[in-house]
């Protein structure tokens, strides 16, 4: 899970039984400390729902939220597991599901993959629906359970069909190429569309490498642009240099027979994103192309407005 500020005070409030939604509703600390949270103020933050740690859930799993995701401290795997337990003994949906995380890695204790698959169902009868996908990946695997890929894929397939976009792209990801499900590429490319209207932008990204290249049904090279640019514009990296590519070969402009000026501009911007953001030979060695085909047809004086946006976006989707 990223630090994703807006939703965290709804969404635990939408993960927590009534009985404790109902006593949590009326905190006034707790909504303080979400606020500080919200402001990136981690330290008066992370004080402020440790004053509450004792006694409220809720409180207990946003710890377990800063030790795991490195908010204003060092990541700390162990002690973000040790509050998440705390949590999920009062049936906290979402500390159930990254408890049952914690017991698959053997973060915190050694493994345990059966009492893990038992979290993620209760957490998924909670309402956290991905818990679903996770009790899947054991059952795919073998691990704490006997090993059951169908069993698997209807639990996945469960929470897709429940409209759960994470599901959604784990089920994609599932039918498109792990080891143990036979490939089907079609229905891979079905579960990235439902994700990818959804705003996901992995899915996103996902969906349009598929439609560019023809993979689980025919190409379709203006879907594969909208979809693979969406997920750039998200801050999604990958995107970036396939969005560019796409541009670059474009129709040409039946008037001059090269590319449109837009697209220049647009093969410019993801170009240099990308550049910006990968360290890889191929891609480098693509980019490097790019860049040469662009010295001989773009103007120069194009430069400096193009470069405030590229650096704009960047610093809106700082790794």
């Amino acid at each position: 899970m990223d630090k994703f500020i807006f939703p965290l005070c709804l969404w635990l409030l939408l993960a927590v039984p009534p009985t404790l939604r109902a006593a949590g509703s009326t905190d006034t600390g707790l909504q303080a400390a979400q606020q500080a949270l919200a402001a990136d103020d981690y330290k008066l933050a992370y004080t402020l729902f440790s004053r509450h740690a004792a006694e409220t859930p809720l409180a207990q799993f946003s710890l377990g939220l800063f030790h795991r995701n490195g908010w204003g401290r060092p990541v700390d795997n162990r002690q973000a597991c040790l509050w998440f337990e705390k949590a999920a003994q009062k049936r906290i949906p979402a500390a159930q599901h990254y408890l049952g995380d914690c017991l698959v890695q053997g973060t915190h204790r050694q493994p345990d993959p059966a009492a893990a698959l038992e979290l993620y169902m209760d957490a998924a009868a909670g309402g956290h629906l991905i818990s679903l996908c996770a009790a899947a990946d054991l059952y795919i695997r073998g691990e704490g359970v006997s090993k059951d890929i169908q069993r698997g894929l209807e639990l996945c397939t469960q929470a897709a069909q429940a409209n759960s976009p994470p599901a959604q792209l784990a089920l994609a990801d599932y039918y498109r190429d792990h080891a143990d499900i036979p490939s089907d590429l079609a229905a891979a490319r079905y579960w990235y569309q439902q994700a990818a209207e959804r705003r996901l932008p992995e899915a996103q990204y996902r969906l349009g490498v598929m439609l560019s290249q023809g993979q689980g049904g025919a190409p379709d090279l203006d879907a594969a642009l909208l979809w693979l640019e969406t997920a750039a514009s998200a801050g999604h990296a990958p995107a970036y240099l396939p969005t560019a590519v796409l541009y670059a070969n474009a129709e040409p402009d039946p008037a001059t027979g090269a590319l449109r000026p837009e697209h220049l501009a647009k093969i410019y911007l993801w170009t240099h994103a990308a550049k910006a953001r990968t360290t890889d030979p191929a891609q480098l060695e693509t980019i490097a192309r790019i860049e040469t085909m662009l010295q001989a047809v773009m103007p120069e004086t194009w430069h400096a407005s193009l470069d405030q946006q590229i650096a704009a976006h960047l610093a809106k989707f700082s790794p």
